[in-house]
């Protein structure tokens, strides 16, 4: 049987688990909001323990916090960071705006294990007190952006940047591999004149070089961080000094350039910046959805379909039609994409509905931030490793669209004019003629000077 422990808060008595690091107002949080499925992601509790680690070092160095006890702090924050108590967050995302009651959560979990640390019980609150001490010089108000921020950062860097390199150069080696393999370009979903598929994915390898750009470009403005702003941005007590003695223990910590936001109020009452990454998603999520599904309409068939690329066999098939092969990667990434652009328009409207000195929907802009990073980065990395790097180019296929196009009379605009080349691409299609036999029939050209004018493999320009 479940044992319980009794602890004491301003409002009285609260019954908490035995086995559990969380406090009273974690306890009367879960009565309040439940404890939902949908919770934050470990990295965001991580990104606490590294928050609540830097807090304390600045405290320390100023003369706020002793230092025995700043000590055994930093011991329970950094267990916190690297994971060991993950399962002692068990509040739902759907909580105050202000994410206050995860900070609550963080600073008993870190005070009670410190208290452990020192010999003491659970839930005793001595000689480490999770507000007096632990959230020291901080409020929830600056504290959660501040995580917000920080999350976001390292997300950003270590998972979704380096997704995309290794998709980018991908795509890159694609394009060198295929510079010389002529296909029919398609304009309207029609065919048009002749191009590489090289070309092809050097204009996907760009689009997703404009990504990283403007992934880089967001970075300075997640590295400004309000901590020290504490409830409204005046820095009511906190020590001066505090929000760059923070900005430098977190800068070691996390290996990583941060400064404090020199308008803390901006910093705290609105999310414009995550409005921006989250925008800067979106647009990844349109790059990206563009290359899923010319990929998949490219690889469509492989007898009745478009046939040019021959994606690899991922060893799925359907419940039906046995040995069926479908480029389910592409469509998961297509997904994943889909899922981005939804969660940019919550995004958006949370960060619209910032009032005062304090936006108040900050659970549910970080909750669709750090979906939209992990999802993206984990659907590129299982595109470009199962599908892309796999994927192969049906020769034939292409050289026969390639010979039969009508479009390829084009080129012969110069010598013969508009008008007369019309007549040729509507006999050609009209009598199932190729070009070439069209123009001669004609009478415009010989077979010789067709030939001489019309050569696809120099049509395809730089």
């Amino acid at each position: 049987m479940q044992t319980f422990r009794l602890e004491h808060d301003a409002f009285g008595a609260v019954q908490i688990p035995q086995d559990k690091y969380w406090g009273a107002q974690t306890q009367r949080a879960i009565g309040v909001f439940g404890a939902g499925r949908e919770q934050f992601p470990p990295a965001l509790v991580h990104a606490f323990g590294q928050q609540k680690l830097a807090c304390a070092r600045a405290n320390r160095r100023l003369g706020t916090l002793d230092a025995a006890l700043a000590e055994v702090i930093e011991q329970a924050a950094q267990a916190l960071a690297d994971g060991h108590f993950d399962s002692h967050f068990p509040l739902t995302l759907w909580q105050t705006g202000s994410g206050t009651q995860t900070n609550m959560n963080a600073n008993e979990v870190i005070a009670n294990r410190a208290n452990q640390l020192l010999g003491q019980p659970l839930g005793g609150k001595t000689p480490v007190h999770p507000n007096d001490h632990v959230n020291r010089s901080q409020s929830s108000n600056d504290t959660f952006p501040t995580v917000m921020h920080l999350s976001t950062r390292l997300a950003l860097s270590q998972a979704l940047l380096p997704a995309l390199v290794q998709l980018q150069a991908a795509l890159q080696d694609k394009a060198q591999q295929w510079q010389t393999v002529l296909k029919i370009g398609r304009t309207h979903v029609m065919d048009a004149v002749p191009m590489t598929l090289g070309q092809a994915f050097a204009s996907f390898a760009a689009q997703i070089a404009h990504g990283i750009e403007r992934v880089h470009g967001c970075l300075p403005r997640l590295s400004s961080l309000p901590q020290g702003g504490t409830a409204v941005g005046t820095g009511l007590n906190a020590p001066p000094g505090f929000a760059e003695a923070f900005c430098e223990a977190l800068s070691q910590i996390t290996d990583t350039p941060f400064t404090a936001n020199p308008c803390a109020f901006e910093g705290m009452g609105t999310h414009d910046v995550f409005v921006e990454v989250s925008g800067v998603l979106n647009v990844l999520a349109v790059s990206l959805s563009k290359l899923a599904n010319d990929i998949r309409l490219l690889g469509s068939g492989p007898r009745c379909g478009l046939g040019e690329l021959i994606v690899p066999d991922d060893g799925l098939t359907s419940s039906i039609m046995p040995g069926k092969r479908n480029p389910t990667l592409a469509e998961v990434l297509a997904q994943a994409c889909m899922q981005v652009m939804g969660n940019h328009t919550t995004v958006t409207v949370a960060g619209a509905s910032s009032l005062f000195e304090l936006n108040v929907a900050k659970p549910v802009i970080i909750h669709n931030v750090l979906q939209s990073i992990s999802v993206l980065s984990e659907s590129i990395v299982r595109f470009t490793e199962h599908l892309l790097l796999g994927l192969e180019v049906d020769r034939a296929v292409l050289a026969r669209n390639v010979e039969g196009s009508l479009l390829l009379a084009t080129a012969l605009n110069p010598v013969l004019g508009y008008d007369q080349v019309a007549r040729i691409t509507r006999k050609a299609a009209d009598e199932g003629l190729t070009p070439k036999q069209a123009a001669v029939a004609l009478g415009l050209l010989t077979e010789q000077a067709y030939d001489a004018h019309v050569r696809p493999d120099q049509m395809v320009g730089r």
